[in-house]
C-alpha cells in the first residue's frame, strides 16, 4: 500500500519546515544534491527495458519495472493482472515457492519456448488457492519502510482485547522481523521488495536472489538463459531501491466540503481502526524520511 499525503491547507515536514509542493512522481523534498542524482539514476534503472541478453526471463511478467508501475506516473499503479497460486495444509498457507509459486509468470523468452514449447509458466497441480493481483503504487514506499517496528507492534491487538471488533497482528517472519510489504506483509524491507520484484516479475537474478527461476524445481534447459548470474549487479539494485525510497507520496489536494465530511464519516464508522490515518517514522539519513508524519491510512497489520 502506498502512503498518501493528508489533504491539509499547510502541509509540513517532520523537520518543522514548510514542505515543498510536489507533483506525482516527484522526489521527496529536502534531498541533498547526491540524493537527487541517485533518484535520477534509479528512475532510469526503473524504466530500463531488459532483454534476454541483459537478463530477462526465461520466465517473466514484464520487461521493466515501469511496464507495470506507470499510472499516472512512473512508480504508480498499473492495469496488469497476474496470477498467484498457493495451497493450504491444515490451515497453513504454502506459497509453493519450491515448485514455482506463488507468482506465476505469464511469459517466456523465445529460447525457452523453442525448447519446451510453452508460452507461460504452468500452474502447479498442487495449488488449491488462486488470486488475481493488480499492480500497487510504490509512491511513498520509502516512508512506510522508515516506520519503526515498534510503531507497528504497538498497534497490534490480535485478540481484540479493547473490544472494538477489530483484531490486527503483525506478520512476524521466521527470522523474527516484521513484514510490511506484499499482499500479506510477507516482505520486511524495501530492499527485499526490490530484489524480489526483479526475480519474480522479470526473472532477473541479483546478489540477494542469485538463483534463476525454475519450473517445478527443475533447472531450466541449458542455453535458454545467456546472461551470466547475477544478471543485475548490486549497484543497479541499490539504484532502483533508492528511487522507490525517495519517491514522494501522492501530493495533497484541497479538500472540498464533501471530502471533509467523508473523512469524518470514515472515522465515525470505524474505518480508521484498521486504516490508521497517521504513522510516524524513526531516524533516517534522508531528512524527508526522518522523524516525520506519514499519512498512510494503514496500520501495516494483518486483519484476517
Amino acid at each position: 500500500m502506498a502512503a498518501a499525503c493528508e489533504p491539509v491547507t499547510s502541509p509540513r515536514t517532520g523537520s518543522g519546515g514548510t514542505q515543498a509542493v510536489h507533483g506525482p512522481g516527484d522526489p521527496l523534498p529536502l534531498l541533498t544534491s547526491l540524493q537527487q542524482r541517485s533518484f535520477k539514476q534509479g528512475n532510469a534503472m526503473f524504466q530500463t527495458t531488459f532483454t534476454p541478453a541483459t537478463g530477462l526471463g526465461p520466465l517473466f511478467n514484464a520487461r521493466s519495472c515501469a511496464e507495470c508501475h506507470e499510472d499516472p506516473v512512473v512508480g504508480g499503479v498499473g492495469d496488469e493482472v497476474e496470477t498467484h497460486a498457493t495451497a493450504y495444509h491444515g490451515g497453513v498457507c504454502d506459497d509453493l515457492g519450491r515448485i514455482g509459486g506463488p507468482v506465476i509468470q505469464d511469459s517466456v523468452t523465445p529460447a525457452l519456448h523453442a525448447v519446451l514449447g510453452i508460452d507461460q509458466e504452468p500452474v502447479p497441480l498442487e495449488a488449491t488457492g488462486f488470486g488475481r493481483r493488480t499492480t500497487p503504487s510504490v509512491l511513498g514506499f520509502g516512508l512506510l519502510d522508515a516506520v519503526p517496528e515498534s510503531e507497528i507492534v504497538a498497534r497490534a491487538d490480535p485478540d481484540d482485547r479493547n473490544g472494538d471488533g477489530i483484531s490486527g497482528r503483525p506478520n512476524r517472519l521466521p527470522d523474527g522481523r516484521i513484514g510490511r510489504f506484499g499482499r500479506k506483509a510477507q516482505i520486511a524491507t524495501l530492499h527485499e521488495f526490490t530484489s524480489g520484484a526483479f526475480i519474480n516479475e522479470m526473472g532477473i537474478t541479483s546478489p540477494p536472489e542469485p538463483r534463476e527461476q525454475t519450473i517445478r524445481d527443475t533447472p531450466l534447459p541449458s542455453g535458454v538463459d545467456p546472461a551470466p548470474d547475477p544478471e543485475l549487479g548490486q549497484a543497479g539494485l541499490d539504484a532502483t531501491e533508492t528511487f522507490m525510497r525517495l519517491l514522494a507520496p501522492p501530493p495533497p489536494t484541497l479538500s472540498s466540503f464533501a471530502e471533509l465530511q467523508g473523512r469524518k464519516l470514515f472515522a465515525t464508522v470505524g474505518c480508521t481502526g484498521c486504516h490508521v490515518p497517521v504513522l510516524h517514522t524513526g531516524s533516517s539519513p534522508v531528512r524527508a524520511l526522518s522523524n516525520t508524519t506519514v499519512f498512510a491510512y494503514t496500520d501495516l497489520l494483518l486483519h484476517d
